[in-house]
Formats: structure tokens, C-alpha cells, sequence
């Protein structure tokens, strides 16, 4: 159990970096920052909670690009559906979003 919500954690926090990986050009600073922040939080939890095995690593990869591939498709479909710029942050442009939908 404590894989499945390691994994879980892993790809729910990709999702907000991916959002932001898909707002920057490709190999920049900010892009590879996007990337590479994650990581550190993914090989935090797997050292914390379930150690080093190479069992899990599957896993975590598959958890780490589902979630960073998952952020990238809800930033390109808010874009169709608003024509307004957006930022790089998924919390701040959802927030937007329903302040300007509701009033």
C-alpha cells in the first residue's frame, strides 16, 4: 500500500510541474528546473518511506511521466477552451478561470 500512495503522491505532484513544463521552451532554465525539481521530491518519498530498491523504480518513472504528461494535456486543453494567456502556474490559472466563469 505504501507503493501505491507513494506513486500516487509522486504523480499528483508532476501534474503541477508538467503545467509548468508545458509553458516553457524546451532545455530552458525553467524547463529543466520543471523536470528535475520532482525528482528530488520523488527520491525523497522513496527513500523515506519505502527505501532503495530497484523493484520500484518502474513505478516511479511511470508515476513521474504520467503525471508530468497528464499537467502538459490540461494546460493545452484550458487553452482551447479560453482564448486569454495563461501563466505557468495550474493553481493561479484555475483560480483565474472561475473568478472570470462565475461573476
Amino acid at each position: 500500500m505504501t507503493l501505491f500512495l507513494a506513486s500516487v503522491s509522486i504523480f499528483l505532484v508532476n501534474i503541477f510541474f508538467g503545467y509548468w513544463r508545458s509553458n516553457t521552451r524546451i532545455f530552458s532554465i525553467q524547463w529543466i528546473m520543471a523536470v528535475h525539481i520532482p525528482v528530488l521530491v520523488a527520491i525523497g518519498l522513496r527513500l523515506s518511506l519505502l527505501g532503495w530498491s530497484w523493484a520500484m523504480f518502474p513505478v516511479f518513472v511511470a508515476a513521474f511521466a504520467a503525471g508530468q504528461y497528464v499537467g502538459g494535456k490540461i494546460r493545452q486543453r484550458l487553452m482551447k477552451r479560453r482564448q486569454r494567456r495563461f501563466s505557468s502556474c495550474l493553481v493561479m490559472d484555475l483560480v483565474r478561470n472561475s473568478v472570470n466563469t462565475c461573476c
